[in-house]
């Protein structure tokens, strides 16, 4: 049985700069066509937007790719608070 993703999910994949944290933006069930390319998706093998925690990129990935995380308050990426003094 596949695992299936939801909005707000904390996952983790492989890219070529290492090991990649974010959040499940949106389930794709459907054919897309991203920057120019169009990523294949269906019930059966949808594909997830994801938004990085580091840089705020936005990334289209297949759920076999994607490991789900628990999120805790290590984790979670707090928002600056202006210059440290």
């Amino acid at each position: 049985m596949r695992k299936t993703y939801k909005r707000g999910d904390y996952v983790e994949w492989n890219s070529e700069a290492g090991r990649v944290r974010g959040v499940i933006l949106k389930k794709i069930i459907s054919d897309i066509r991203i920057k120019g390319y169009v990523h294949h998706a269906s019930r059966d093998e949808p594909q997830y937007l994801i938004k990085s925690d580091k840089t705020d990129h936005v990334a289209i990935h297949k759920g076999r790719v994607l490991r789900l995380l628990k999120r805790n308050r290590r984790t979670t990426v707090r928002k600056s608070r202006g210059k440290r003094r």
